[in-house]
């Protein structure tokens, strides 16, 4: 197979373009390097893209391994034909190949192989060939093979054994195997019924079925974990006998011959005891995966845009760390994340110490000048939100308060590294500074959490630990990469995931800026241990060095093309001084009245590069993420109660997932906006459509459940509605 001509097709990209990714990827490069700084070669393939291609090859070349080893295999047999050679040549996935090779296929002891054995392979051949007549019965023809000692003791025994010979050689048919596949896909049902006499989760699934092509991938997922966890019983259901008559159909040339009845016997034990069990099995292992696959990629968007949330910048803030028997935790952190102090409270039951908790919450606010609360929406959130509103009314403080998601801050808090970065705080007290570092930067914050462990997808722990940690992995990279990293400030665990950074040089970097002071410019990066040539091309771009001398330093334009960007500042009479102030807001303007593509010839780079570099002395240390919807901050309180039909409010969304977003609007419960009731102008058949992590939109209250503790939120009919 020609892999890249291959890729070139699915991906919409020039063979060169594809060639030239797959030997940067080869070569050691990163996926955010490729991305950013090899535009030209790869024809602007973003980091998306890039990925794909990545999955892809490693996919296609798996499937050339598997074609050589099956090519192998079947040579050594001397079995090998023209026509199988051909075929799999052809074959484009490894469900194709693996059914070329199953007749092949070292096989353990089967009821076919015990007849083959006992000699009557000559019987299935002559039965299979459908003879017009019989010169005598089929009995009596199965009675020239009877050997007690070889098992064969009477004609029917003898019947059986070239049945069995038939339904396996039917069943190691390729093309029969694909019918029967394509029929069972697109015709067939999912069942399921209940395993046990037991109330659960998984009660709507007690008596269920649905068309496998109408089926939704959270449905198949809560169906497998039903299966696995014991309160269902999942099966594939199909017209039987549809099946067996396509396969008769394919398998039965003569309708006239006297042994049709033997192999339409034949043909169903087949189906009913090898190939239906056996794709059962497949399909329902492609649904999960195709349905695993679908909710990473739901997972990995979430992630990303909860990463990418607006951070809030030079606020001194207090982290509040809700509980009940062990206290509220408090932690002060300055503008710079800097932690300052923390203590404990105890302001809800069973102590309900108010007077005291609010006593040492003013003297923290007024000491250290805070200026927002972020409150963790953990156990005991819903109090201690009232408890710091009536504060702040009742003071009448300059201070605002937002709820803020702690999913995964105390799994941080008990890792090694929360305990080398907080020696001397209990876990508590580092989770409280981590919830209100989440609120400052959440990237900085949240890449020191494992991915699984933030809790913005559905059904993550189903999935392949392996290709969920990879996924997960790459869309912090990603994320990292392009919002980039002061090099001054970042800890080990952000460096971690800049391109061309392993955890060794990330804690060297730390070593060597805790020995030497500050980075003074991206080229001391040299002299850390272990950071190489290469490493230093692959990670530099990415580092921000705030105070240098050298103002590219604060940008995204890569070192190697530093010239070309002060050629540019010097063609246009630009100094480094105007891109340090106001001065560089006609830049583009003047570029694109050269001409970009004659400037960068001129230049001597790419017009994608040229473009970047213009971008970046626009706005020097811009941060992307400031485009984002800033948090919803609050200085009053809404319980569940308050809420009435509706009422229309403004919320964050805090998860998306296949079936509707579920929405922060003030109270402890979030809401859920159905993907039904997202819009009435447009059918929405994802949420992701419309909405994501960190979106904060307009809802109206549908209805409210209190026993139940569930709001069903609404857009229709709103004027904000898309």
């Amino acid at each position: 197979m020609d892999i890249i001509k291959k890729l070139a097709e699915e991906l919409s990209f020039a063979e060169e373009h594809v060639s030239r990714a797959v030997e940067m990827l080869d070569e050691g490069n990163t996926v955010p390097f490729i991305a950013r700084y090899r535009k030209e070669v790869t024809g602007s393939m973003d980091d998306e893209t890039l990925r794909k291609l990545e999955d892809r090859l490693r996919y296609l070349r798996n499937l050339d391994e598997r074609r050589a080893e099956i090519t192998s295999s079947i040579e050594a047999q001397e079995k090998m034909t023209p026509e199988l050679a051909a075929a799999i040549e052809r074959a484009v996935t490894l469900v194709e190949l693996e059914d070329l090779y199953l007749p092949y296929r070292p096989k353990r002891k089967t009821r076919a192989s015990v007849a083959r054995e006992r000699g009557l392979e000559p019987l299935s051949t002559f039965i299979c060939t459908e003879p017009d007549a019989l010169e005598k019965s089929l009995e009596e023809i199965a009675a020239e093979y009877l050997n007690e000692e070889n098992g064969l003791a009477d004609v029917n025994a003898v019947l059986l054994g070239a049945s069995d010979i038939i339904a396996e050689d039917i069943s190691n048919t390729a093309d029969y195997r694909k019918m029967l596949r394509t029929y069972l896909s697109t015709d067939g049902a999912i069942s399921s019924k209940a395993a046990k006499e037991e109330d659960s989760v998984y009660a709507d699934y007690y008596e269920y079925s649905e068309p496998i092509t109408k089926m939704r991938p959270h449905r198949i997922l809560a169906l497998n974990r039903g299966e696995k966890e014991g309160f269902l019983k999942v099966a594939l259901e199909a017209d039987n006998d549809v099946a067996v008559g396509k396969l008769c159909a394919a398998f039965i040339k003569k309708e006239e011959s006297p042994v049709k009845p033997f192999l339409q016997a034949a043909a169903t034990d087949s189906y009913s005891r090898l190939i239906f069990p056996s794709l059962e099995r497949e399909i329902r292992s492609d649904l999960f995966d195709a349905a695993a696959e679908g909710a990473l990629k739901v997972f990995g968007e979430n992630l990303k845009n909860l990463l990418l949330i607006a951070p809030v910048k030079g606020k001194t803030v207090l982290g509040f760390d809700p509980g009940y028997a062990h206290g509220c935790k408090l932690a002060v952190v300055d503008k710079t994340g800097k932690y300052l102090t923390s203590t404990v409270i105890y302001p809800t039951k069973p102590r309900e110490d108010t007077a005291r908790a609010s006593r040492v919450l003013l003297d923290l606010i007024k000491k250290y000048g805070v200026e927002i609360i972020a409150i963790g929406n953990g156990t005991a959130s819903r109090e201690s939100e009232r408890f710091v509103a009536d504060l702040i009314r009742e003071h009448s403080l300059p201070v605002a308060y937002t709820i803020v998601s702690e999913s995964g801050a105390s799994v941080y808090s008990a890792t090694k590294l929360a305990q080398e970065e907080f020696p001397d705080l209990d876990v508590n007290e580092r989770s409280a500074v981590s919830i209100a570092r989440r609120l400052q930067d959440p990237l900085a914050e949240l890449v020191k959490v494992d991915p699984m462990a933030i809790g913005v997808g559905q059904y993550q722990h189903d999935m392949n630990p392996k290709r969920l940690a990879e996924t997960l992995g790459a869309v912090v990279e990603d994320c990292v990469n392009s919002v980039g990293v002061d090099l001054n400030t970042a800890s080990a665990s952000l460096l971690s995931y800049v391109s061309g950074i392993n955890k060794t040089i990330a804690k060297n970097i730390i070593a060597y800026r805790e020995e030497n002071g500050e980075f003074t410019s991206r080229a001391m990066l040299l002299k850390v241990p272990k950071l190489g040539a290469k490493a230093f091309e692959q990670c530099a771009g990415f580092l921000r060095v705030v105070g240098s001398d050298e103002i590219l330093d604060n940008t995204g334009v890569h070192p190697e093309s530093y010239a070309v960007a002060k050629a540019l500042l010097a063609r246009f009479d630009y100094t480094e001084d105007d891109v340090r102030g106001e001065g560089m807001k006609l830049l583009r303007f003047k570029a694109e009245k050269t001409g970009i593509t004659r400037l960068a010839a001129e230049l001597g780079c790419g017009e994608p590069t040229l473009l970047d570099i213009i971008g970046e002395l626009e706005k020097p240390g811009r941060d992307i993420r400031d485009d984002a919807p800033a948090p919803v901050l609050r200085t009053d309180v809404l319980e569940m109660k308050d809420l009435t039909p509706d009422m229309v409010l403004k919320g964050t969304v805090r998860n998306v997932v296949d079936f509707g977003c579920f929405v922060d609007i003030g109270v402890h419960e979030d809401g859920l906006l159905h993907v039904s009731e997202m819009s009435d102008r447009r059918f929405v058949k994802h949420p992701r459509e419309l909405f994501s992590v960190g979106d904060v939109i307009e809802v109206k209250v549908k209805s409210v459940d209190m026993q139940r503790k569930r709001i069903s939120l609404t857009r229709k009919g709103l004027s904000s509605a898309k």
